[in-house]
This record gives C-alpha cells, sequence and structure tokens, in this order.
C-alpha cells in the first residue's frame, strides 16, 4: 500500500509541475521506482536549460547518453566531453565528435567545429578545414600552437599555391613568413616584377642580394637600359666585376663598350683565361692579344709546349718573351734528357745560369762547373762550395774526396782552394782523428808557405782551434809556433795538461807569459781541489783551499812547516771558526799548542776565548780544572810575549794580566774543589773572584761565591752574596744597575761599575731554589745580612783597608789578604 501511494504521490506533483516535491519524494523510494521518475525529471531540467540538475537526474536514471546529447545540442561541448570522457570509450568520443564537427562544419560553424575537433585531439583536421575554406590565419595559428616546428615550411607551402594562383602579394607574406625571402625573389623574377623582386632583396637580403638582383635585372634589359639601371644603383663597376666572374663575358662587353671602355682589355684577359681552361687556345690567343697581354698568350702555348705558336705570338706582338720561350724548351729538353740540346736553346735566350741550375739539380755537377766557369766566373766559389757540400752529404768517403781535390788544387798551384779542402775535413765528416789532424797540419803549412800573412794567421788559428777540438794538443802548439802565435800555443799546451812544456815556451820564447802559466796552473789545481800540488807552487793557495773545503787540521799542518807567520795567520782563522761554532775551548787548545803571539789583530779573539769560557756552564768543579789551566797557560804566554813587544805596559797588557789573575784563581779553585780539607781555599778564591766582575760575569760570580761559602757553613757571606745575585739578576732583567743597592759592599775593592751581562747565568729552576734559600735565611734572626771584618775594621777578603786605604798583595794561591810578615 505504502509503495502504490507514493507512485500516486509523485505521480500527482509531476502532473501539478510540483518538481522539487516530487525529487524530494522520489529520493525516498527504492532504485526500481526511482529509476522511472527520475528520467522525466531530468527531461523536465533540460527543457528549461537546467543542464546540471538534468544530467544529476539523468545519470540516476541510467542515461548518460540522452545527458551527453542534451549538451551536444546545447552548444556545451566541453561539459559533454567530460561526461562522455567517463561514460564512452575513447575511440567512441571520437567519432561522435568528429561527427558532430563535420556536422558544424557543414553548418558553417567554423569555431564550434575547431573548438571539438582539437577537443579530440584532432587539430590537423581543423587546420584542413580551414585550408580548404583558404582562411589561411587560422590555419597557421594552428600550425604555429600545435606544430610549430612545421610552420616554415607550412608558410612556404601555403606561399607555392598562392603564387600558382597569381596571389603574389600574399604568397610573398608567406616566403618572408617562411625565411625564404630568394623565393620571394624568383617568383617576381619568373613574372618579370624586377621592382617587386628589388624590393624585396634590399628590405631582406641586404645589399648584396639587392646588387645582384640589380644585375639580373640588368641583364634582362640589356643595351643601354641595362647601364642607365646600374648606374642608377651605383653598381656599374661592381656589375662588369661579377659579369666576368660568373662568364657572363657577353654581358660584361655590352656594359663596358657602353660606358667603361678602360674596362674592356681586362674583360678580354679574363675571357682568355676561361677560354684557355676550356682547352680553346686560339679564341684564348685571340682575346689576350685584344687584352694587350700577348705575353700571356705566348706563357699559355709555352705551357702546353706548342712552340711553333708560342714563337709565332712572340715574333709578331711581344719579342722580349722569345727567351722564355727558348726557355720552355730548354726545360722540356732537360726532361728528355736532351742535355746539349736544352743548353742550347738556353745560351741562346743568354741565360746560362739557368743551364746551371738544371745542371745542379740533374746532380751533373761537372757540366754546371762548366757553363758557370765560362759564363758566370763570378759565382764559380759558390757553385764549388755547393759542390763540396753536396760531396760531403752523399758520399760516404767524403773525407777521401776532400783529400784528393785538396791535392789536385795544391798541385795546380790552387793553394787558397787547397788550404779550404783541407779545413773542411772536421769531425762531421770522419771520426778518423788522425786524418783530421794530418789535414790541419797541411792546411796551416800551405797556408804558411803561400799565402798572405793575415790569411796564414786566420787558417793556423783555424786549424791550431780544430787540433786541440780533437785533442791534439801537441800538434795544435805547433802549428801555432809555426805562426808565431805564442799565447795560442801556450794555451794549447796548458790544455792538454803539458805544463811544462806550456812553461818551457813562455820561457824561451816570451818570458811576459811565465806568470801567466803560473796562473793558469794554480788556477787549475784549485779548481780541482789539489791542494797537495798546490801547495808545491802555491802555499798559500792550497792553505786557502784548505779552509774553503772545511780542512782545517791539513791547514794547520801544513802551515806549521811554514814560516810563525803564516802559521798563526790560519790558526787565528781556525780560532775564528771555532768560536762561531761555539767552541771556544778547541780554540783555547790551538794557543796552548802553537803559542799566544801578541799580534794586535789577535786580541779580540783571546778576549772572546776568555769570555766564552768564563760564560761557560758547569765549569765549577773539580773536572774543569784542565780547562781553566789551559786558559792560563794560554794568557800566561801571551803576557810573556806583550811583555817583548811594543804593547809591553799599554792598557791591552794590563787587561790581559788581570785576565790571567783571573784564569790562575779559576783553575786553583777547582783544584781546590777536589780536596774536601781544601774547600774553605775555594771560597777565598771565589770570594777573591768578586774583585773582577768587570770580566768575570757578576751574576755567576756572587753565585758561585755565595755557594762557596755556604758549602762551609760562612751564612752571613752566602747571604750577602747570593741576595746580590739576585738583585743583579733583576738588573738584567730590567737592563740597569741604577737601582741596584751597593750598601752592602761599601768600604770593599769589590767593584760598582760593571758591565751587565746578556743574559742569566743560571736556568730558572736553579734561580728559584736560590731564591727560595734566601728568603728562608732572612726570616732566620741568627744570620746577619753583613760581611765579615777583620782587626782593620774592613772586609775581610778586601785588600783594601777601608780607614787607611792601604792595598795589600793577594795570596798567590787564595787570593785573600796576605797575613802580616808573609
Amino acid at each position: 500500500m505504502l509503495c502504490r501511494s507514493s507512485v500516486k504521490a509523485i505521480e500527482a506533483a509531476i502532473s501539478s509541475r510540483q518538481w522539487t516535491k516530487a525529487v524530494q519524494i522520489v529520493e525516498l523510494q527504492d532504485t526500481e521506482v526511482a529509476t522511472k521518475y527520475y528520467y522525466k525529471i531530468g527531461q523536465h531540467y533540460a527543457s528549461v536549460q537546467q543542464y546540471e540538475l538534468a544530467e544529476k537526474f539523468f545519470v540516476e536514471a541510467g542515461r548518460t547518453t540522452e545527458a551527453i546529447e542534451m549538451y551536444n545540442n546545447a552548444g556545451l561541448w566541453e561539459q559533454a566531453h567530460r561526461l562522455a570522457a567517463k561514460a564512452m570509450r575513447p575511440d567512441e568520443v571520437a567519432v561522435m565528435y568528429i561527427k558532430h564537427a563535420q556536422t558544424l562544419e557543414e553548418q558553417a560553424r567554423y569555431k564550434e567545429a575547431e573548438r571539438l575537433y582539437v577537443t579530440v585531439d584532432e587539430p590537423d583536421l581543423a587546420i584542413t578545414m580551414y585550408k580548404k575554406l583558404k582562411q589561411f590565419d587560422h590555419m597557421i595559428r594552428l600550425v604555429k600552437h600545435y606544430h610549430p616546428d612545421l610552420l616554415d615550411d607550412t608558410h612556404i607551402h601555403l606561399a607555392k599555391e598562392l603564387e600558382s594562383e597569381k596571389q603574389y602579394r600574399q604568397a610573398e607574406h608567406h616566403y618572408l613568413e617562411g625565411k625564404d625571402w630568394k623565393s620571394a625573389i624568383n617568383m617576381y623574377r619568373s613574372k618579370d616584377l624586377w621592382d617587386e623582386a628589388y624590393r624585396v632583396a634590399k628590405g631582406h637580403g641586404g645589399a648584396n642580394a639587392s646588387k645582384q638582383v640589380a644585375y639580373l635585372w640588368a641583364k634582362s634589359l640589356g643595351g643601354d637600359s641595362a647601364v642607365k639601371l646600374l648606374n642608377k644603383f651605383g653598381i656599374l663597376e661592381p656589375a662588369i666585376d661579377y659579369a666576368t666572374e660568373n662568364c657572363a663575358f657577353e654581358f660584361a662587353f655590352d656594359l663596358a663598350r657602353i660606358s667603361a671602355k678602360d674596362r674592356l682589355p681586362d674583360i678580354h684577359q679574363k675571357y682568355a683565361m676561361f677560354l684557355e681552361d676550356e682547352g680553346k687556345f686560339k679564341e684564348a690567343e685571340e682575346q689576350f692579344i685584344k687584352g694587350n697581354k700577348a705575353k700571356e698568350a705566348v706563357l699559355m702555348y709555352v705551357h702546353s709546349q706548342d712552340w711553333e705558336s708560342a714563337q709565332r705570338v712572340a715574333e709578331q706582338f711581344d719579342p722580349e718573351s722569345v727567351a722564355d720561350i727558348l726557355t720552355g724548351q730548354a726545360r722540356a729538353a732537360f726532361e728528355l734528357k736532351e742535355f746539349a740540346k736544352a743548353e742550347s736553346f738556353l745560351l741562346r735566350a743568354e741565360r746560362p745560369e739557368v743551364a746551371v741550375k738544371f745542371y745542379r739539380e740533374a746532380e751533373m755537377w761537372s757540366d754546371a762547373l762548366r757553363v758557370c766557369k765560362e759564363y758566370l766566373p763570378h759565382k764559380l766559389q759558390v757553385l764549388q762550395d755547393d759542390y763540396d757540400q753536396s760531396v760531403l752529404s752523399k758520399s760516404t768517403r767524403g773525407a777521401e774526396t776532400l783529400v784528393s781535390q785538396g791535392r789536385e788544387w795544391e798541385s795546380s798551384g790552387e793553394y787558397l782552394r787547397a788550404v779550404d779542402c783541407y779545413l773542411k775535413v772536421t769531425s762531421d765528416i770522419t771520426q778518423d782523428v788522425k786524418v783530421i789532424e794530418k789535414c790541419m797540419v797541411k792546411a796551416a803549412e800551405i797556408a804558411l808557405k803561400f799565402l798572405p800573412a793575415d790569411k796564414s794567421l786566420e787558417v793556423a788559428r783555424a786549424a791550431g782551434q780544430r787540433l786541440s777540438l780533437s785533442q791534439r794538443y801537441d800538434s795544435a802548439a805547433q802549428v801555432y809556433l809555426g805562426a808565431d802565435l805564442i799565447k795560442e800555443a801556450i794555451d794549447a799546451c796548458m790544455e792538454g795538461e803539458e805544463w811544462n812544456k806550456a812553461k818551457k815556451i813562455a820561457k824561451e820564447l816570451d818570458p811576459r807569459f811565465e806568470s801567466y802559466v803560473d796562473d793558469r796552473y794554480k788556477n787549475k789545481l784549485r779548481t780541482e781541489g789539489k791542494a797537495e800540488q798546490l801547495a808545491d807552487v802555491d802555499v798559500v793557495g792550497a792553505l786557502d783551499l784548505y779552509v774553503e773545503r772545511g780542512q782545517w787540521l791539513k791547514a794547520i799542518e801544513t802551515a806549521e812547516q811554514q814560516s810563525p807567520k803564516i802559521l798563526h795567520k790560519y790558526v787565528a782563522l781556525y780560532a775564528t771558526q771555532l768560536i762561531k761554532d761555539n767552541q771556544p775551548e778547541q780554540a783555547m787548545e790551538l794557543y796552548v799548542k802553537y803559542g799566544t803571539p801578541a799580534n794586535a789583530q789577535n786580541y779580540n779573539i783571546y778576549k772572546r776565548i776568555v769570555d766564552d769560557i768564563l760564560n761557560s756552564p758547569d765549569l765549577n768543579n773539580a773536572g774543569a780544572y784542565k780547562t781553566w789551566a789551559d786558559l792560563r797557560d794560554m794568557l800566561l804566554d801571551l803576557c810573556d810575549n806583550l811583555k817583548k813587544s811594543a804593547d809591553a805596559k799599554s792598557k791591552q797588557s794590563e787587561e790581559f794580566e788581570n785576565m790571567l789573575l783571573i784564569a790562575h784563581y779559576c783553575a786553583n779553585r777547582s783544584a781546590c774543589l777536589g780536596q774536601e780539607s781544601l774547600k774553605p781555599l775555594s771560597a777565598k778564591l771565589s770570594a777573591a773572584l768578586l774583585r773582577h766582575t768587570d770580566i768575570v760575569p757578576a751574576d755567576k760570580a756572587f753565585y758561585e761565591a755565595g755557594l762557596h761559602a755556604k758549602a762551609i757553613g760562612m751564612e752571613n757571606m752566602a747571604f750577602v752574596f747570593l741576595n746580590r745575585y739576585l738583585d743583579l739578576v733583576e738588573a738584567i732583567e730590567d737592563g740597569t744597575l741604577d737601582m741596584l743597592d751597593n750598601s752592602d759592599f761599601q768600604d770593599t775593592d769589590i767593584p760598582f761599575e760593571i758591565p751587565l751581562p746578556a743574559k742569566p747565568h743560571l736556568t730558572e729552576s736553579q734561580h728559584e731554589e736560590i731564591k727560595e734559600w734566601v728568603l728562608a735565611v732572612s726570616m732566620d734572626q741568627k744570620v746577619e745580612q753583613v760581611l765579615p771584618q777583620d782587626e782593620r775594621s774592613t772586609y775581610e777578603a778586601s785588600l783594601v783597608a777601608a780607614s787607611t786605604g792601604i792595598t795589600s798583595q793577594p795570596c798567590v794561591v787564595t787570593g785573600s789578604l796576605t797575613e802580616p810578615g808573609r
């Protein structure tokens, strides 16, 4: 009942055209009932052009085809295609739309037909449609969009069609759009529309194209009209050139005859050359002659070996070319090996140089020399040289050939030629040194006997040099001596290591060169490092060589055999080097061994040795005794020598005496340090050394004095000395003595004005150790910061009494104050 009543309700709503209510009721029904009424509702909405609702209900009713047809009838192709693409196969869609498009095409609805073709990816059908309709703009638009690679070809295809239909302007447009301006020009040319052709060429082809069109235009006109046209465009001369280059000779002649007669000879010549290339020699001859180029006609016949015609033209029009003809005949005769005939032709032509050239190229040297000698004597030497070179380069027996030829020249009295032949025998020709030697000696002998003096000297030098290059030094020297070239002879001997012979030649023939030989010999030995041999002739040079090579012991050994002056020169040099190498003790040992002369130039060396040893670490012990003893011996020897010299009472002598005393104290101290019972003496010696802090590094002296005082329990003295050490280190760091407190050393003989050492003597750790000890002792009330005094009320180690100023002598052993009566 419910279903039947619903149906009645739906039909009632449809009958009363209440479509919205009908839809609401239908949507509540099952599919079978709803499908029937959806179709009717869809038809209604289609009739009132509510196509989207209509599509919905057609689809719900399963009548998609009616929905597609609805859209097609309404011209809504995109909506129709969208729906068809979902409901139909692609080929069915395409067929349907193509059919619709064709119908639209028949109805002249071309834009709509185009849209359908494009919609189903068939733009070519739309292009074909527009082509049939001759709507070329639309056709080109579609080609440009869908086939851009075919655009130029399409333009040209249309242009050809339009040309065939005599629509030239439109054809031109498409030719130009297709980038084929040449076809546009050819179209107008073929239709005799030259103005149009020239316009296109000028506008699109450039200057050359427009000139070419103008040329062709003029050629089509001919005569005066052609000349006027070319003059109008200002290209008459280029047009003549273009015509000759393109073998349009008649046109070129017409243009030239009318307005450029001066160009006629040139055109005739080019026409003749064209005819010659074509093998039309007779016609070419005529043109050459008309062009005033008779010589070219002669050469043409010479080239083709038509001697009769060549002779005829030459005799009639160019007598000067007769020689060229004879030369050409000679060349042909040479190729046929008719040498006598060829030579005859060339002599008639007065060209013997060509005959020489031909004979030479054929390696017929005897004939070449014969003709040259007879007709070109001024060139004979050059040819002879070329012949010699040819013989040498091609003959495996070049040296023998030159020697043989040299003998021939010699026997015939041609001495200069003979010498030249002998001199050509070099290592480039033969490796046989004996042959080279014989030839060089022979060349020099002939030159000295028969050639002028200047030439003979030149030959002797050349021969001598080549003998030396071949290591035939003795022969080279003999050649030089024969020419009185003394120095060159000496050089040859020296080059060959014949030093005695070189010396003998110099001594007997020119003593001025004796020193020259000696110097060269010395330089050679020096360069080769042969010091032992050099010593035999130049001791100083040998010693310098030893020094240069760092062979100091050998140098000293050799110098020892010479005078003391030489010995001490090289001892000083060696000592200087050892000092530079931070080996002052080895430098000192040299002077201990060889003595210490009082030479002023050595004083700085002695001072540097003393200074370096005084600054050396690790010498404050018993093991350093030998070093200090050697230093004392060296200085003692120096002081003894100074007493015998001009510097006996000089400031230098006093300074070295003080250094001797310091070395003596240091040696004694090292000796005492080796015995426990003598350590108090070590302390006294260290205290004595404080008087000499102008020489001994001050911080080192106070450190060692304090250390030795501390070692024997003299803590007051040790405290004062080590505290002074700390003050000195601060002064070294500050670079000045201005802040140094000297109150502890007032009324003593310890100097205040002393040089500051460049750097502290102790290491950082050693310095800190002393610093800690001084700090600790300073807190001990038992220790006083005073120096011990004697009965003079003076510091006990001071030699100068504070109250009287009397200076006492120090003990020679300890350096301390001597006891009264000793």
